[in-house]
């Protein structure tokens, strides 16, 4: 999988070419999602997004659905490209967890609003609150949706801290759902990674 920067119809691979590409190559990919994937408490996690996991995603969409034809193609990329991180920011699939189905509904409907009181803390510096679901709106007045795209913005003085190893938190400060974690060293530097 080439990492171009910008994801096109002709940086894709052939379907054929994927599938000899998956054999050898899923395992990594895994390994590179669970490195950015951060638990807040028991119930919410976030999948910290790459060219590579969304290059990932797009090529799964089109090999599960068996897409070849140019116009699917560029559908897929428009659904899924914006969440690649442009350089000033962190990109992630919010997941709100609940196995027991009754306490899932009873918890979204508690929950309102939460995916707005998620925040990155880079030390020294304020909190930086996610920008949810700019694709479009995934809660009503009853409930929240269990999966939210979540964006962090950030000055060029937190991208320097971040990238000079300044220790950050991700949390969240919703009245139903406070909690914050230290990110770990490891994962840091793969965000990093994401910051020019």
């Amino acid at each position: 999988m080439q990492l171009t920067g910008k994801i096109t119809p002709d940086s894709l691979m052939s379907l054929e070419a994927y599938s000899k590409w998956r054999k050898e190559h899923k395992a990594e990919v895994m390994a590179h999602r669970q490195l950015r994937s951060v638990h807040l408490g028991e119930h919410i996690h976030l999948q910290f997004e790459s060219e590579t996991t969304i290059r990932y995603q797009i090529q799964e969409m089109l090999r599960i659905e068996k897409i070849f034809e140019e116009e699917g193609i560029l559908q897929e990329i428009e659904a899924y490209a914006p969440l690649v991180p442009d350089g000033s920011n962190w990109k992630a699939t919010m997941l709100i967890e609940y196995p027991d189905i009754n306490e899932r509904k009873r918890e979204l409907a508690r929950l309102i609003g939460v995916e707005d009181r998620m925040f990155v803390e880079v030390e020294g510096y304020e909190r930086v609150y996610a920008i949810a679901d700019e694709d479009l709106d995934r809660e009503n007045d009853e409930k929240t949706s269990a999966v939210h795209f979540v964006r962090f913005e950030f000055t060029p003085a937190m991208r320097a801290a971040i990238q000079a190893g300044a220790s950050v938190k991700l949390g969240c400060d919703h009245t139903h759902y406070p909690a914050h974690v230290s990110i770990g060293a490891e994962t840091l530097t793969s965000l990093a990674g994401d910051l020019k």
